[in-house]
């Protein structure tokens, strides 16, 4: 943790989501606070009004919440933030994703020091950027900070929305590794799941939104042999879909939805694989867990995936093709997963080494640190004037 020094209070760090809903952006905020209580006051904006992420912070650990501006057009709405920033008076906004893309832009009105973050893609964007926004970008952030956890969106950022290289921040997303694995099974939680000892159970974890298509996933494993079973830890707008999905005869009695989890670890050790089935990401918090549980993976070829796993695992990462050719490569990706309990061990221990080697949580929470330290102090600003 590094302490902010010269200052009579701790700097007031305002973060503006789209939503706070439970996702890879949100958890890994939440998990930076606790790692540097003391040190900042947090305030975090969610411009949907959803906050149910707030349950995953850490006792005496947390933020103010300040309500978000009714919706209105953009320039109702800049004035409207423009207004809740000189009454919250941060020393320092952060702005995640396209969804704050307005906050971002109100702040660069006020002069106050911005960093924003950009974690991927909206479903309309998965096949390539909407030019309207690519400009946005290119204006709003021009002379602000950005933070990347991935080398594609970094690629991206340098070449297509044409930011400065020096203020263009590659910060690998962490996992304490040694709050996960070993994959034993967890046969204690099958059983109150419903699940037998001599299931093979692909586990998941994901929003359930269309971008995460779940339903790739699921027509994979209708294609798996019957003692293949589906686990699904998450929730959210596409559930209905997927459990109607899930209703169907080859399906019929092989996929539990559990919902949203806080406590991770437990239900990756109840796995025997894990599968990622995104049209888009960029570098999952899911996936890291994953390997740091010791779990082999299949997964989509999206974001920094690839580069993520080591070198042997990178035969089960298969192409995000649409409809009944995704569900086929998916499931050709878990068969030899499924069939060798070997391959899977091997596999799971290179994944946990590799997660506690290049995705350390320290070297993580020390690179957002320094960057919050130096937006705060070196290049800090006046405040606005109420």
């Amino acid at each position: 943790m590094l302490a902010m020094s010269g200052l009579a209070a701790p700097p007031r760090l305002l973060h503006c989501f789209p939503t706070f809903a439970a996702g890879g952006a949100q958890v890994r905020l939440i998990r930076l606070l606790a790692a540097t209580a003391g040190s900042y006051e947090h305030a975090v904006l969610a411009l949907d009004g959803n906050t149910s992420a707030r349950e995953l912070f850490e006792p005496g650990c947390g933020a103010a919440f300040p309500a978000p501006p009714p919706r209105a057009g953009t320039l109702s709405s800049l004035r409207a933030l423009r207004a809740l920033l000189r009454r919250e008076h941060p020393t320092l906004v952060l702005t995640y994703n396209w969804g704050a893309i307005e906050a971002a832009m109100a702040a660069r009105s006020l002069g106050l020091p911005l960093l924003h973050h950009e974690d991927g893609f909206r479903p309309d964007e998965v096949h390539g950027q909407k030019p309207r926004r690519v400009w946005t970008r290119r204006l709003a952030l021009r002379g602000a900070d950005l933070v990347v956890p991935s080398r594609t969106l970094e690629r991206i950022a340098l070449a297509s929305w044409r930011l400065a290289r020096e203020r263009v921040h590659y910060i690998a997303n962490g996992i304490r590794s040694e709050r996960y694995g070993p994959p034993d099974r967890n046969l204690g939680l099958r059983a109150e799941l419903g699940l037998d000892e001599r299931d093979l159970v692909i586990g998941t974890v994901a929003h359930l939104r269309a971008e995460k298509n779940l339903l790739r996933l699921l027509g994979a494993v209708a294609r798996l042999p019957s003692p293949v079973k589906l686990l699904v830890l998450g929730d959210g707008p596409e559930r209905g879909a997927l459990e109607a999905r899930a209703a169907r005869p080859e399906l019929a009695g092989r996929v539990v939805f559990a919902g949203h989890r806080a406590d991770l670890p437990p239900w990756y050790r109840a796995f025997d694989a894990f599968a990622l089935s995104s049209d888009t990401e960029q570098m999952p918090l899911s996936l890291l867990e994953a390997m740091a549980s010791g779990l082999a993976c299949a997964s989509t070829d999206v974001g920094d995936v690839r580069d993520m796993l080591p070198g042997e695992q990178r035969a089960q990462v298969v192409p995000a093709a649409a409809g009944e050719a995704g569900e086929v490569e998916l499931a050709r990706a878990l068969e030899p997963l499924l069939a060798d309990p070997a391959l899977r061990a091997r596999l799971g221990r290179l994944n946990r080494a590799r997660a506690e080697r290049e995705f350390a949580f320290d070297a993580m929470v020390r690179a957002h640190a320094r960057l919050w330290e130096a937006s705060a102090t070196i290049r800090g600003r006046p405040r606005p004037s109420a």
